[in-house]
């Protein structure tokens, strides 16, 4: 698949790129996409919560009726389960929700995802981003150039840029990342990606093998 490299005007500069079909244009695998997008947000649970069990709740340890003579069941202390203000039967403890997930599965969701959005026509090359000084103005400008402001965002670099990152912090719709920082989650969640030129040949290193 080949694209023609936008500068950040939204001007065609008369060079083309050409995506690797190893990355962006394979089968997606559908079950990989949803192993890798359950561990992403597996990992961003807390595991805090917490119910106090029948040990834990304050309360008296008397007992609550005669031992014998009443013709039931022996009442057990005022903490058990089954009364108001007892114990929580089962409640949840705090967990660590996060599994492993093999390496290889990964880069197919990744490959995956980047294929679908080759398939959508919803990528995006420019040649290079970045600005003399944070200023998010300056980035909204970018992206009414490019013809992509009303969409959800992800913008891929090769490299840490702190001007291109600041600019864009402020912007709910906009999400920033390092080539080497993808998800798959964050693939399939913007609607458009905006890869620089650099970044194509970073992903395509990563994920080619």
């Amino acid at each position: 698949m080949e694209l023609s490299i936008l500068d950040i005007q939204g001007k065609d500069t008369g060079k083309k790129v050409s995506l690797n079909d190893a990355v962006f244009g394979i089968e997606p695998n559908d079950h990989a996409i949803y192993l890798d997008v359950k561990q992403y947000l597996a990992n961003q649970r807390q595991g805090t919560h917490k119910t106090k069990g029948r040990s834990e709740v304050a309360g008296s340890t008397r007992k609550l009726g005669r031992q014998k003579g009443s013709g039931g069941a022996r009442p057990g202390d005022i903490k058990s389960p089954i009364r108001v203000g007892g114990g929580r039967i089962f409640g949840p403890t705090p967990r660590d929700y996060s599994f492993k997930l093999n390496k290889k599965v990964k880069q197919l969701a990744r490959k995956s995802a980047l294929s679908y959005k080759a398939k959508d026509n919803a990528i995006i090359v420019v040649d290079f981003i970045n600005f003399d000084a944070p200023k998010t103005k300056d980035f909204i400008a970018m992206t009414k150039s490019l013809q992509v402001a009303d969409k959800k965002l992800l913008f891929i670099l090769s490299e840490a840029n702190k001007n291109v990152y600041l600019s864009a912090r402020n912007l709910p719709s906009v999400k920033v990342v390092m080539a080497s920082e993808l998800s798959t989650y964050e693939l399939l969640d913007a609607k458009t990606l905006v890869l620089t030129e650099a970044a194509v040949s970073a992903i395509e290193q990563t994920f080619k093998a």
